[in-house]
């Protein structure tokens, strides 16, 4: 029987409280509007949830993999030996072969094309393990199917109607390289996997093997039997093997999961909660930071603002690329699921500006001497996402500064373009002259 709103968000509240006591032993860094939870457990569980894409970065051996793995475990119903099993490990000689699959040798002998996929392929949820040691020119591989989870090889399409994306990657070393800007922007939020301190780190070296919770090597066989062929497994077969796990999970550890009907049916109802007036005042204002030039038009990467500019205070002047269609999108994804988690009505200017941060860190390329003036500063996240969180607050004081007045040229404008004769209104921060772009008015500098 499918569960009431309260219901799920009580069981995701339940896996999230397993995973943080049990598996993934962390300290509380993000304080939202004083509750105290942890950025790397919440967005990863919200990724899960909504089916989106994460990357989570931080210092070897500090989780960034195991934590993923126990959310896709839990939330896909998957045996972790399976999960284990099914990801792809990022290092120079990755070929497509290994990633996406390989051609039936046996068949081709006979004239016949036909895809052995890969289990990383198959399955709904993939992990991607050090992605940043796969070299530039072989990340273009995996571009489309990190985007939509759509997979191609020999002609052959595997495409799946339920998708979610993990990977990770260490800080620089010599055997890194850098993630190329397409693929990075195809990522919805960035995240850090951090020391869970002194005390805890202790306490998890005498721990005995937490995989084991997760561990049924029956199970694990009984799906790998469901993927012998290499094809895509019908869906009732695979949710069969999925729900006799999620029975040994209840069994053991009193867990309730979710099958497939019923995270889709989680997916809709966070997809129909809706953004106040001040939430989609404030995306739009932040938006147009991150897109805005007065010069150009708009950002583009290989277009520098002069010295000078009426808007040197802004964003839009400590930026180089512009923000793509992507960001809006996840901005929206992650909030709606935020507010869903923690059980409210309706998106607020709160909840975009908690997220924010996590989904521009990644996608943002900025000025040198905007790095050069932060980097030394007092912070406790890395400079990526330092910096976004310091843009995020520069954005959010001026759209507190101004609220009065973006809120009403909002409502001017709408009112123009229902058919009244009214003028637009002025001001100076870049939304004011997108709206009047909007209104088709190009605004004099």
């Amino acid at each position: 029987m499918a569960q009431t709103r309260e219901q799920s968000c009580h069981t995701v509240r339940e896996l999230y409280d397993f995973i943080g006591e049990h598996l993934y032993l962390n300290r509380p860094d993000l304080d939202l509007g004083g509750e105290k939870l942890n950025s790397t457990l919440l967005l990863s569980l919200l990724t899960a949830l909504i089916g989106g894409k994460a990357l989570i970065i931080g210092e070897p051996g500090l989780g960034k993999t195991t934590s993923a793995e126990y959310i896709a475990c839990l939330f896909y119903r998957i045996p972790l030996g399976v999960i284990w099993g099914s990801q792809v490990a990022g290092h120079p000689e990755q070929t497509e072969e290994k990633i996406v699959g390989r051609p039936n040798l046996g068949k081709l002998n006979q004239g016949e094309e036909q895809v052995v996929w890969s289990n990383f392929a198959r399955l709904p949820v993939k992990i991607i393990d050090e992605i940043n040691r796969v070299p530039e020119t072989k990340q273009s591989l995996i571009l489309d199917g990190v985007d939509r989870g759509n997979w191609e090889y020999l002609n052959q399409f595997l495409l799946h109607d339920e998708y979610c994306l993990f990977a990770t990657a260490n800080y620089q070393d010599p055997g890194t390289h850098p993630l190329i800007p397409p693929l990075l922007d195809r990522f919805d939020v960035m995240i850090e996997s951090r020391h869970p301190g002194a005390n805890l780190a202790f306490f998890i070296g005498q721990q005995d093997n937490t995989d084991a919770l997760l561990r049924d090597p029956e199970q694990e066989q009984a799906l790998y039997a469901v993927l012998s062929n290499g094809q895509t497994p019908a869906n009732a077969e695979l949710e069969a093997a999925c729900q006799r796990f999620a029975e040994c999970l209840s069994a053991q550890h009193g867990l309730r999961t979710f099958d497939k009907a019923e995270r889709q049916a989680i997916r809709a109802d966070i997809a129909s909660l809706g953004f106040s007036q001040d939430a989609s005042a404030f995306a739009r204002t932040a938006l147009a930071e991150f897109s805005f030039c007065c010069l150009y038009g708009q950002k583009r990467s290989n277009e520098e603002c002069p010295e000078g500019c009426h808007y040197t205070g802004y964003l839009c002047y400590q930026v180089q690329n512009c923000a793509s269609n992507r960001l809006p999108i996840a901005l929206r994804h992650y909030a709606q699921a935020l507010v869903w988690f923690l059980g409210g009505e309706q998106v607020e200017a709160e909840h975009v500006r908690w997220v924010l941060p996590f989904v521009l860190a990644h996608r943002t390329q900025w000025r040198d001497a905007y790095v050069a003036a932060r980097e030394r500063e007092a912070r406790r996240d890395p400079l990526p996402l330092h910096l976004a969180k310091q843009a995020t607050a520069e954005s959010w004081r001026r759209f507190a500064e101004q609220r009065d007045d973006i809120m009403g040229a909002l409502a001017i404008a709408a009112r123009i373009l229902a058919g009244e004769d009214v003028a637009p209104s002025q001001g100076d921060h870049p939304i004011f002259a997108e709206i009047q772009r909007d209104l088709g008015i190009e605004p004099a500098w």
